[in-house]
């Protein structure tokens, strides 16, 4: 409390850069394609059938959506079965992507921390902020952390409040 009664918000007259990697999350919807749905007893890809299952497909259910193309079992796809679904969903989708959820966050959160201007973070005191709503991937928070450690004075996780540290450089030792 300031003399006069008022209450001091420490957190705010810290100093700390808080960054939020929800704010990074893909904006768009994405939809999942298991091409196990599309092959013969969930195994085989006949060709023919194949091609008559994509041709029937309702593809509309894509529209304005980044398709997330995978196979959940261990079958054998030929390349050519991905250029064909690429064919159809191109006409409706925003974007196509070959992998898993996991492995389409994975590669989002690369290309946009990647982006990042870090010099904006160089000799701050940092904190990653934890906890939320959105399912950020743990690949998030170490790329965060490897690409931050050459700039910041320390690095935390958590909220500004109540923080764990990560790093801590000594004050005599600047980026070289």
């Amino acid at each position: 409390m300031n003399s006069d009664g008022s209450l001091i918000n420490r957190v705010a007259n810290s100093g700390l850069k808080v960054i939020n990697l929800e704010h990074f999350y893909p904006k768009n919807e994405w939809a999942l394609f298991d091409l196990k749905d599309f092959l013969y007893m969930e195994l085989i890809l006949k060709e023919k059938d194949f091609r008559n299952n994509l041709k029937e497909h309702n593809w509309s259910q894509y529209e304005n959506k980044t398709l997330l193309v995978f196979c959940s079992n261990d079958s054998i796809i030929p390349m050519w079965a991905y250029m064909l679904i690429a064919s159809y969903a191109g006409e409706v989708t925003d974007d196509i992507f070959e992998g898993t959820e996991s492995e389409y966050l994975k590669l989002h959160y690369k290309k946009v921390l990647g982006q990042m201007d870090l010099d904006e973070y160089q000799d701050q005191r940092v904190v990653i902020k934890g906890c939320g709503d959105k399912n950020v991937p743990a690949f998030a928070y170490s790329e965060i952390s490897r690409l931050l450690k050459p700039y910041t004075q320390s690095l935390m996780y958590g909220e500004p409040c109540s923080t764990v540290p990560i790093f801590k450089r000594p004050r005599n030792i600047k980026k070289g």
